[in-house]
C-alpha cells in the first residue's frame, strides 16, 4: 500500500472536517469529491453553492455530502468577525474591517472556521501564494503553546523503496524558515520526527545534513549544524539523531559504512533536516522532479492543522494533503 493510501485508510477511523477555501479551482473540487467518495474526511467548501455545483457538474464529479458555505450569506460571519476583531485589536482590527477581510479573502474565513471549532483543519494554497495563505494562519491559529516555532516539511513517496521507510522520506524545512539557527534546527528536527512517526507509523531516524560529514570540513555553517545535533540529542534522547552528515552518508549504506560506521542513522535516515531554506527548497524539488516522487507539504507546530499547497499541484496532491491534515487533526485534543 502506498503512503497516501495508508494515510487515507487511517483517516477513515476518526473522520475529521477539513475546510477548503478555494472552490473555484477544479483541482480542489476533484480532491473534495475524492475525499467524500472514499470517505476519509468530511468536507466544507467555501463559495456560492450554485456556482460550486455547476462547476462540479461540468467536471463530471459528485460533491454529495459536502457542506458548501457562502461566506457572504453565512450566519456565522458576524461571530467570526467579532472574534477576529478581538484577536487582532492590537493591530487596529475592527469588526467592520474583520468582516470585510473575510469577504475579500476566503482563506481568512476558513482559518476563522478552524479557530472557532467549526472545522478541524484547513487546506489552501492552490491559488493563493504561500505568504498569503500562511499570514492569517500564523496570525490567528498561531504556534502551539509547547512549540517555539512553526516549520514546513515535505513528505515524499519515492519509487525506489530502498530509501527511507520503504521509499518514504520527510524533509524539513523546505519553505518557511529562511536560515534557522542551531536551536531552531533542533526543534525543527524534533517536530519532523514526530510528524514522520504520526504519519508513517515507523520510528524516525533523523539526519542533519551538511556539506560536511562528522567534522570532515571546518566552517561556521558546519558548526551551526553540529551544534544543532548536540542540542537535539540532549533535549530529545528518545529520538535517533545524528550528524552533521552529507546526503549520501545519510541515505546510502555503502557510503555510511565508510563515513560513519557506528551511526544509528547514517545509511538508514528517513528524516532529513536541511541547514537552510535554500538547501531545503532545492533539495525537495530535486527529489520530486528528478526522483519522480509524490510530494506532500505540511506545516508543523501549529495549534490546529492548516496546510499549504503548491500552486502547481495536481488534484491527487490536494487529496493527499487533505488526508494528512485529517491525521494531524486526529492527534489534536
Amino acid at each position: 500500500m502506498s503512503f497516501v493510501s495508508n494515510v487515507k485508510e487511517r483517516a477513515k477511523s476518526c473522520l475529521k472536517t477539513i475546510i477548503l477555501p478555494e472552490s473555484e479551482d477544479a483541482r480542489i473540487l476533484k480532491a473534495a469529491s475524492n475525499a467524500l467518495s472514499e470517505g476519509y474526511a468530511r468536507i466544507i467548501l467555501l463559495g456560492d453553492r450554485a456556482e460550486v455545483l455547476a462547476s462540479a457538474d461540468a467536471l463530471g464529479i459528485s460533491l454529495e455530502g459536502a457542506e458548501i458555505v457562502n461566506p457572504r450569506t453565512s450566519d456565522k460571519l458576524d461571530a467570526y468577525a467579532e472574534k477576529l476583531a478581538e484577536l487582532r485589536k492590537n493591530k487596529g482590527m475592527t469588526f467592520e474591517k474583520a468582516r470585510e477581510t473575510m469577504l475579500e479573502d476566503t482563506t481568512v474565513f476558513g482559518v476563522m472556521a478552524v479557530k472557532m471549532g467549526d472545522a478541524d483543519g484547513l487546506v489552501s494554497g492552490a491559488i493563493h501564494t504561500s505568504a498569503n495563505m500562511l499570514r492569517p494562519v500564523l496570525q490567528i491559529i498561531k504556534t502551539a503553546p509547547e512549540k517555539s516555532l512553526v516549520s514546513n516539511a515535505f513528505i515524499f513517496d519515492i519509487p525506489d523503496p530502498s530509501f527511507g521507510a520503504n521509499g518514504v522520506i520527510l524533509c524539513a524545512d523546505c519553505a518557511l524558515n529562511q536560515d534557522p539557527n542551531s536551536e531552531e534546527l533542533a526543534e525543527i528536527a524534533a517536530d519532523s520526527a514526530e510528524s514522520f512517526e504520526v504519519l508513517v507509523g515507523e520510528k524516525a531516524r533523523v539526519a542533519f545534513l551538511s556539506h560536511s560529514s562528522f567534522g570532515s570540513a571546518s566552517h561556521p555553517l558546519v558548526t551551526k549544524v553540529s551544534e544543532a545535533v548536540r542540542i537535539a540529542k540532549e533535549r530529545h534522547p528518545e529520538i535517533m539523531i545524528d550528524g552533521e552528515m552529507q546526503l549520501d552518508a545519510a541515505l546510502i549504506p555503502e557510503v555510511a559504512a565508510s563515513k560513519a560506521p557506528d551511526s544509528p542513522v547514517a545509511g538508514k535516515a528517513n528524516v532529513l533536516i536541511f541547514p537552510n531554506i535554500d538547501a531545503g527548497n532545492i533539495g525537495y524539488k530535486l527529489i520530486q522532479r528528478i526522483g519522480k516522487a509524490e510530494a506532500y507539504s505540511l506545516i508543523q507546530g501549529l495549534n490546529a492543522p492548516c496546510n499549504d499547497l503548491s500552486r502547481g499541484c495536481l488534484w491527487e496532491d490536494v487529496a493527499g494533503v487533505i488526508a494528512i491534515t485529517a491525521i494531524q487533526a486526529q492527534g489534536k485534543k
